[in-house]
């Protein structure tokens, strides 16, 4: 049985070597616009059963209870946190948050996936054709596009989507198109790849467009950025405790190695 222990006791080092990266990762993200924590879940393996439960004992009685033996731990999943972050005030008037449900959609580049991604990062800036572009990576441009030409004084962004700007001179807004929220039935099952980028699987569904405010969609706000969700003492507390579990699961092996050591010294004796 020393050498079950053994092997269950390595595939609890092996989950909670896991868990420490992916709470790693929390941390290194605390600062980072619009940053979805992951949690990490966790499921036991199959079991050995020495008696099933039921069977007949020595004078023909059900037992109670069976007897099993427990072969470790598995990750099942790592799970997106989309709390939403606090908002924070940037004074810059292209930058834009949502407030509440969903995602901006972004073009990418051919060959990735179906070519749209979704962002909850609205660190907005204008490329060279004047076209809102998110600044991170290489500017991934906004789809719908918006476009807002050169010599504009005054760019208002409500919370409704609609992008209003005024040229030098001018009191007379313009319309320079509408922001469009994208939601999704499940965006636990979003692929991450990076950037603050997310992309469809048909884990989350395909997205469902809808105009900020409405359908359950966040509205925009303009002027602020959602920040990380990462709580830094809480990401600190998983830590401190999946290094202690770390040890305790390193003792086992110490234990059921002593234990075979021990039973191997009996053939000498």
């Amino acid at each position: 049985m020393a050498v079950i222990a053994l092997n269950t006791a390595a595939t609890g080092l092996r989950a909670l070597s896991t868990r420490i990266d992916v709470v790693a990762n929390n941390l290194a993200n605390a600062e980072t616009n619009a940053f979805k924590r992951s949690r990490t879940n966790f499921e036991d393996l199959m079991y050995l059963a020495l008696k099933e439960p039921g069977a007949p004992n020595s004078v023909g009685d059900p037992t109670p209870a069976g007897e099993y033996v427990g072969l470790g731990v598995k990750i099942s999943n790592t799970q997106l946190d989309m709390e939403q972050g606090p908002m924070e005030n940037s004074g810059r008037q292209l930058d834009v948050a949502i407030q509440g449900n969903g995602f901006l959609r972004v073009k990418l580049p051919a060959g990735i996936g179906d070519g749209f991604g979704y962002t909850r990062n609205g660190a907005l800036i204008q490329n060279a054709d004047g076209d809102l572009v998110v600044s991170i990576g290489d500017g991934y441009r906004l789809d719908p596009p918006v476009n807002i030409p050169s010599g504009v004084a005054d760019v208002t962004i409500g919370l409704d989507g609609n992008i209003t700007y005024k040229r030098s001179g001018s009191t007379t807004p313009q319309s320079a198109g509408k922001m469009q929220v994208f939601q999704f039935v499940n965006p636990n099952g979003l692929d991450q790849l990076g950037g603050s980028i997310y992309q469809a699987t048909d884990g989350s569904g395909q997205a469902v467009q809808s105009n900020p405010g409405e359908d359950g969609a966040g509205k925009t706000l303009q002027g602020f950025l959602e920040g990380s969700n990462v709580d830094p003492v809480k990401e600190l507390v998983t830590l401190i405790k999946t290094q202690r579990a770390f040890e305790l699961n390193s003792q086992s092996i110490q234990s059921a190695d002593q234990a075979l050591q021990t039973i191997g010294n009996l053939r000498r004796m």
